[in-house]
């Protein structure tokens, strides 16, 4: 049940990037067991297991790590794993006596994943951070918002899943594909900053090349360019409309019945204020449903901005089956897809639970003494 089953993952319980990343393999078909403290992780914004959704799909065990009988079982849970997740600041887990030396010393074909924000090196290796920190850093924070406007924080999707919880996906699997060929295992340094720069390659080309301004909102993609952007319709709701290029341009303008006159050359930044205030007084005409019959499903790149509650009942996104539901908690399903090793629906966050998590991983006398000892 997914392209990853059989592929099995320790996981040292954070927050943010670490889970999402453990939660994407898991959701490909991955064994993914999480070591959980026996103290709550501090999420900064508690709730309901249930609604935890970056745990889903996996089990777990408590472990007071300060226990050396808890590292023992934690290197033996090593010993059979194919990867690691940790994401502590650097030098926490050699402490706990759990750095890469030892865990491949126990396994040395292990691949061992580090999510970090600024790295495992450099000045700020060891400051705290957080995703608009790591994305301030890299370029991409001042790149985002509107002319005029302070830079526009993009939720934590840029750093913390995208730099981040992918980029540690993708550097792992890669990591276990080279280990299976020579049989050795290696660390990944998974560091936000890296990645968030890494998703801005072409950004930084345009501004190489003298194509990209440094004045936000002034360029295509930052809503500067009135084809690029979105409008408010008569009833309050918005339209996102991005007719870059200039055959879906015609087309756009065309379906609105605006001639190329009244717009001017979409090319010439000198008629983009003009044809921006066009769009936005013809858009304010009708409510956005009319507006989404005229123009949405064809070639005018127009598409409604959707709130979280609106998405799921999209009729693309039920088709495709983009959001499921899962213990009453409507989410994404997980992506993407593939036509022969389909993932199985994942299950909903659980508590720890050492006798069913450690199925597969110990043998059940093992377990029952680890119990017995207190350990578990």
């Amino acid at each position: 049940m997914g392209p990853l089953t059989g592929l099995k993952i320790v996981e040292f319980a954070g927050i943010g990037p670490g889970p999402m990343c453990a939660m994407v393999l898991a959701d490909l078909g991955a064994t993914v067991l999480r070591i959980d403290r026996k103290q709550p992780v501090d999420l900064g914004n508690p709730r309901p297991l249930k609604y935890n959704l970056l745990l889903r799909n996996r089990e777990s065990i408590a472990l007071d790590l300060k226990q050396p009988a808890a590292i023992e079982v934690v290197l033996d849970l090593i010993s059979k794993a194919d990867g690691l997740i940790e994401g502590f600041r650097p030098g926490v887990m050699e402490r706990l006596g759990l750095g890469p030396q030892v865990c491949l010393d126990r396994n040395p074909g292990l691949v061992y994943g580090r999510m970090t924000g600024w790295g495992q090196t450099g000045p700020l290796a060891k400051a705290a951070g957080h995703d608009l920190n790591y994305i301030a850093l890299t370029g991409a924070l001042h790149s985002i918002g509107r002319k005029d406007q302070p830079p526009t924080p993009p939720l934590n999707l840029l750093g913390d899943y995208a730099g981040g919880s992918l980029y540690l996906a993708l550097g792992m699997l890669a990591a276990v594909i080279e280990a299976r060929q020579s049989g050795k295992g290696q660390v990944v340094d998974a560091a936000i900053v890296d990645g968030t720069a890494s998703l801005m390659t072409s950004v930084f080309g345009l501004f190489a090349g003298g194509l990209m301004s440094l004045d936000r909102g002034s360029n295509t993609s930052d809503s500067g360019a009135y084809f690029y952007d979105v409008y408010e319709c008569e009833d309050g709701q918005w339209l996102s409309v991005a007719p870059i290029e200039a055959r879906f341009h015609e087309e756009f303008l065309r379906r609105m019945n605006i001639s190329a006159e009244e717009i001017g050359d979409q090319r010439d930044r000198a008629n983009w204020d003009r044809a921006r205030a066009v769009l936005a007084r013809n858009f304010k005409t009708r409510p956005r449903a009319e507006w989404c019959k005229l123009l949405e499903g064809t070639d005018a790149c127009v598409a409604p901005v959707l709130t979280m509650a609106q998405a799921p009942e999209h009729p693309h996104m039920r088709a495709r089956g983009v959001f499921i539901e899962i213990d009453g908690v409507v989410q994404p399903a997980p992506a993407p897809r593939f036509s022969r090793t389909e993932p199985r629906t994942p299950t909903p966050p659980v508590a720890p639970d050492a006798k069913s998590a450690l199925r597969g991983w110990f043998e059940p006398a093992d377990i029952e003494g680890l119990q017995r000892s207190g350990v578990l």
